[in-house]
Parts: structure tokens; C-alpha cells; sequence
């Protein structure tokens, strides 16, 4: 198994993708808004996926975190709030905050398995900072740790009700960059101690199933590496400090924080410690690039991918989305925050 996720060029599995995917045998796969039209044709693209594959727990993941950042859209899919909106109800209500959260992820998790989507990368874990830029801003669920922490889990536990596996992200956290990492690399110059509020919300859910990294440098760490291609972040931080031990992926390689071809970006990547590396944009020779430079995916890294999609094998609840999404409403009318 090569230890990459791939994007898909269109809305169905061109031949040359499906040869290429067969041959391969990518760890999983990634959903963006140029795959997805109509119900019916998404569920179509994910289970040709499958088919490919011979199995149901294939590792189809998406971005749906709702607000600004959500790839299934109205109208034929429902739109969702952004985290600020649970951080907003939170300080007027907390124990209705993470009600919200966990009911809005739990009907959130129903459309993707309608779809045949098997993992959400939400919820951020990321503490916003006061200053910084906005590429994170109103997706956080807010600026304390424990408070994102407690959503965070909400989250999860909201997915996993529907049989949709959960990425925290983006470890060991976002909160503090200066620039968008799409399109430049920043370095975070605060100190260890400072770091601590940081990685605190991902220590708490450190038995999360999977993880994201962030493409960012942390001087008190790492002056020369981002954390995504660091191996003392992701083995002294990510690893032993903060005590992850879950699937752990990249973040996108396409992003222009990171230098270096596509495929040298992947290698680089797995070589500091990623499980797997995440490559969304679906070009054919960037794939190809990554499956010849990498290895085959580790022991460990298989072990870990299996316990990732058992995590939520057998814990779907029936549930009305309608009734989900009116719960939440309620809830989040007490702060104004209606999605």
C-alpha cells in the first residue's frame, strides 16, 4: 500500500485514474468541490472507490467543516456554521455549547455517510491567537484550550455517531501563524512555554483516531523544518509530548509553505515521521512522482489506519437529521448564532 492520500481530477474515475489507483493501492482518498454535483453522482464516485478496493472501510476524507470551509454545498446539501458560532454559545452556555457541537457534527457525519465519505477532517483543535492571520480565524472553536478541547471532543463524538472517523488538526497547532500557509511558509517564534496552550487540546484528545499537521516552523523546536517534515516535532512533540499515537497525515503538499517537487515534498514528509502524505490536487505526474519515491507504507502505519476506521465501526445512532440541525438551532439561538 503506498503510504499516500489522492485527490480525483473530476467527477467520476477517469480509466488512467482507475489503473493508476488499482496499481497503487493509495491509503485512501480525498473529496474536493471539482467531485461533487448531485447526491446520486457522489455516491457513485465513492463507491467506485470502494469497488476498486473490494471493501466497505476504504479512507475517503473531506473537508467539511462548514462555514467559509465546506466542499458538499446548498442546495443540495445543508450548510453548517463555523466553529466560532459553538466558541460564541460557550460563554453564554457551555454544556448547550458542546450539546450544539456534538448534534451539528453528528447530522454533519449523516450526509457524508449518505455519500459514502468515511472521515471528516474536523475539528480543528487549533487555539486562535489574538493578531493572527485568518486562515484559521472563525473555524476555531475558540481561544482557550480546554474550552477547544471540550467542543473538539464534541466533535469527534458527533461523527462517530454517525460512523464517520474525525482528523484533529492541525497538530501540534495553527493558532499562531502570521500568513496563509497556502500560499507562504510562517514561522511561529513563541517559546516552549508559550507552546504549551497550543498543544494542550491535542494532548487532551491524544486517543483521536487520526491527525493532521501543520505546515509551519517552530522556532523553539525546529528553526529549519516545518513541523509536517520535522522529525523532532512529529517524533519528541507530536509522539511523546503531546502522546499522540493515531494515523497521522500531512497536510495538503500542494501548499506553497512547502518547497521542492510534489513528490520530494512526500518523501520528505514520511521520511520525518507522517504516516501518510496528502496529496489533493489529482495531477496525474505529481501522483506517479509520489508513488516511485515512496515506500511502501509501514507495519505501524497500516496498524494504525485499521484502528482509525474501526474506531467507529458499529457506533452509528439512528438519528433525523432534521431533528439534529432544529436541536442545534435552538441551542445556538440562545448566543445569536444560527447557521
Amino acid at each position: 500500500m503506498t503510504p499516500a492520500i489522492y485527490g480525483m481530477s473530476g467527477l467520476a474515475l477517469t480509466a488512467d485514474e482507475r489503473a493508476f489507483f488499482r496499481e497503487s493501492d493509495p491509503a485512501g482518498y480525498i473529496i474536493f468541490a471539482r467531485n461533487v454535483e448531485s447526491r446520486e453522482q457522489l455516491r457513485a464516485l465513492t463507491d467506485s472507490l470502494r469497488d476498486l478496493h473490494g471493501r466497505d472501510d476504504v479512507f475517503i476524507c473531506i473537508d467539511q467543516e462548514g462555514g467559509r470551509v465546506a466542499r458538499m454545498k446548498p442546495p443540495v446539501w445543508a450548510a453548517y456554521p463555523p466553529g466560532e458560532a459553538f466558541d460564541r454559545l460557550y460563554d453564554v452556555a457551555p454544556a448547550s455549547a458542546i450539546e450544539a457541537a456534538r448534534a451539528n457534527a453528528h447530522a454533519l457525519g449523516l450526509d457524508l455517510a449518505e455519500a459514502g465519505i468515511t472521515v471528516d477532517c474536523l475539528p480543528l483543535l487549533d487555539v486562535r491567537q489574538p493578531g493572527a492571520h485568518d486562515v484559521i480565524g472563525d473555524r476555531a472553536l475558540g481561544c482557550e484550550p480546554m474550552r477547544v478541547a471540550a467542543l473538539g471532543r464534541a466533535v469527534l463524538d458527533g461523527l462517530g455517531r454517525a460512523g464517520v472517523v474525525g482528523v484533529v488538526k492541525h497538530i501540534p497547532g495553527h493558532g499562531r501563524s502570521a500568513c496563509d500557509t497556502h500560499k507562504e511558509l510562517p514561522t511561529v517564534t513563541a517559546s516552549e512555554s508559550e507552546l504549551e496552550a497550543d498543544i494542550a487540546p491535542f494532548r487532551t484528545l491524544a486517543q483521536a483516531p487520526v491527525a493532521m499537521t501543520a505546515h509551519i516552523i517552530y522556532s523553539a523546536w525546529d528553526s529549519e523544518n516545518p513541523a509536517t517534515q520535522s522529525p523532532f516535532v512529529i517524533g519528541e512533540i507530536i509522539r511523546k509530548r503531546i502522546g499522540f499515537d493515531g494515523l497521522l497525515l500531512s497536510d495538503d503538499l500542494d501548499m506553497e509553505a512547502l518547497s521542492g517537487t510534489i513528490p520530494e515534498r512526500a518523501e520528505r514528509a514520511v521520511a520525518a515521521g507522517c504516516d501518510i502524505a496528502l496529496n489533493c490536487w489529482g495531477r496525474m505526474d505529481d501522483m506517479v512522482g509520489i508513488a516511485e519515491r515512496l515506500p511502501a507504507l509501514t507495519d505501524k502505519g497500516a496498524q494504525r489506519l485499521r484502528q482509525a476506521m474501526a474506531s467507529v465501526a458499529g457506533k452509528s445512532v439512528e438519528a433525523d437529521r432534521t431533528v439534529l440541525l432544529a436541536r442545534r438551532d435552538s441551542l445556538l439561538a440562545h448566543a445569536g448564532a444560527r447557521a
